[in-house]
């Protein structure tokens, strides 16, 4: 499935030449055209990695020689929240710490980016949707193809609820006669509009144990089901005008559960190691494959790593996790290492120096993208993980105890602790050596949550365990608005400005970013709030 970003360019390529001289009335022979370019399996697949490949843009350009600034989710879901600060040296990309102070202008170069990224995923999604139904391929391969493009679609579209609020709502294409004339929806019908695309894909998709080796990182019926959980979660804390209930995640979460499709990976330690790619904890995660590209154009491969590793040797020390994270970790919990390092520790059997703070915020570093220097920096091959298992089983136990199965909530968590007690140090933790070690922990360490934790104890557990098991993966600052804590975890102006910035969801304040300035000036979008 590594393959889906070469054939997404691939595609790229052949859309802008059918895009030339399109004043021509006549279908050109010899040339592919929206109307007969899925005209085999081949092509239907070229299609659909398309839409996949946007959701690895991380910087580059978008073959029009449209330059994409650098973003990525950690921006976002990590920076923003009290788990991490920008990073780097203070004077290293401002845009990223405006974000951080809810200082961001409409012409802030990530926010930019990302809009512009998660568009270009909707619009590819949606020409497969146009087009799909007339191809001359099997119904197995039809559907299947039909429930990727529907859960991309709510990928993308759930992606810019979060940053930004309600969104235009396109259902194919966008069409010459939509230009200026198309209103943003309400958040809550942008939700609505995601989770039907999701409750697609559910029906349509497969489950992952029927995919070929080949096709492993495709989305799965696990995927949709999570996603849409993910989705009614945010809603419950947030803006709940579509009247969800707990019920709904829970039965969602366990549906995956049951499903014998997933598990925890056995070792904590090597979840973001190569050789756990696309395992049985794998839920959604997005592909990238090495290579020997340079910066600039979209490549196989992923600039994700070489932002956030260390300063003193590859990369740029961006996303630095906080002291606040890792007084969150109980003692002897082996998660902290695996979570974040610091200076004198060893990684992949090197000795790391962290400049702190001439080029270091924190002391701290990203251990979760830490990887051993790829061949060009920046294409790194390690995929991103978007969900794992884990996450599904904390959904499961947040739900269960909120409709009143306690006993439930607590054997979930439990999962998550044992696993965590279980595993060895990261891999190579002592100088020269790429072993997993063991931690020796004590056997008291991590012990499990009683049947005498219950009510808003529990749910505070669980809310801790979110915590630690999911740190620096960019859901914090989601978990943070959605439960009300944010907007207390700021102060002075800075908090001043998230409420200025804030939509006023039915249930908490939702802040978010701005609307890139050229899309309320083309398209005559509203703007947010206090921009």
């Amino acid at each position: 499935m590594k393959k889906y970003k070469v054939l997404g360019l691939m595609l790229t390529a052949t859309m802008l030449l059918q895009g030339c001289n399109d004043f021509l009335d006549k279908e050109p022979l010899g040339r592919e055209t929206d109307t007969n370019y899925f005209s085999d399996s081949t092509n239907t697949l070229l299609a659909i990695n398309a839409a996949y490949d946007a959701a690895s843009y991380d910087e580059g350009n978008d073959g029009l020689g449209n330059y994409l600034p650098h973003n990525y989710e950690w921006m976002f879901g990590d920076v923003l929240s009290d788990d991490a600060e920008k990073g780097s040296t203070p004077s290293d990309f401002l845009d990223i710490q405006y974000i951080k102070e809810w200082r961001a202008l409409p012409t802030n170069g990530p926010v930019s980016g990302v809009w512009g990224n998660l568009w270009i995923g909707i619009y590819r999604s949606n020409w497969v949707l146009k087009n799909i139904e007339t191809a001359p391929i099997s119904e197995t391969l039809k559907n299947r193809v039909k429930g990727e493009a529907h859960f991309l679609r709510g990928y993308y579209y759930f992606y810019l609820a979060r940053l930004f609020g309600g969104m235009p709502l396109f259902s194919e294409p966008v069409k010459t006669s939509e230009y200026s004339a198309t209103k943003r929806s309400t958040l809550a019908e942008t939700y609505a509009f995601i989770e039907a695309d999701l409750e697609q894909a559910i029906q349509l998709l497969p489950e992952k144990n029927q995919y070929t080796a080949v096709d492993l990182g495709r989305a799965t019926k696990g995927a949709a089901r999570g996603y849409l959980a993910r989705a009614i979660m945010y809603q419950l804390g947030m803006d709940n005008t579509n009247n969800h209930t707990w019920q709904e995640v829970y039965d969602l979460t366990n549906a995956i559960s049951q499903s014998g499709q997933y598990g925890l990976t056995a070792n904590y330690a090597a979840i973001f190691d190569e050789e756990s790619e696309n395992n049985i904890e794998s839920i959604f995660e997005v592909q990238a494959k090495e290579s020997g590209q340079t910066w600039g154009t979209i490549k196989t491969g992923t600039t994700n790593n070489v932002i956030q590793n260390n300063r003193s040797t590859w990369g740029w020390g961006f996303n630095n996790p906080t002291a606040n994270l890792a007084s969150a970790f109980e003692p002897n919990d082996p998660r902290k290492a695996m979570t974040l390092y610091g200076n004198n520790d060893v990684l992949f059997g090197v000795v790391q120096k962290v400049s702190y703070p001439d080029e270091n915020m924190t002391g701290f570093l990203n251990r979760k993208a830490a990887i051993v220097q790829p061949a060009q920096a920046s294409a790194s091959g390690q995929n991103i993980r978007k969900m794992r298992y884990a996450e599904v089983l904390l959904m499961k136990a947040e739900a269960a105890a909120h409709i009143g199965n306690e006993t439930e909530a607590r054997t979930a968590v439990n999962m998550i602790r044992q696993r965590a007690r279980k595993s060895t140090l990261p891999k190579g933790s002592k100088v020269g050596t790429s072993t997993y070690d063991p931690t020796n922990i004590p056997a008291t360490a991590l012990p499990d949550i009683t049947s005498a934790v219950t009510g808003q104890a529990l749910l505070q557990a669980i809310l801790h365990e979110r915590r630690v098991e999911l740190g620096m993966e960019q859901l914090r600052f989601w978990d943070q608005v959605r439960t009300g804590t944010y907007m207390n975890s700021l102060s002075g102006d800075v908090k001043t400005r998230a409420m200025a910035h804030s939509i006023p969801g039915s249930v908490n304040p939702v802040p978010v970013l701005p609307i890139p300035l050229n899309e309320v000036q083309t398209w005559g979008l509203e703007q947010n709030p206090g921009y």
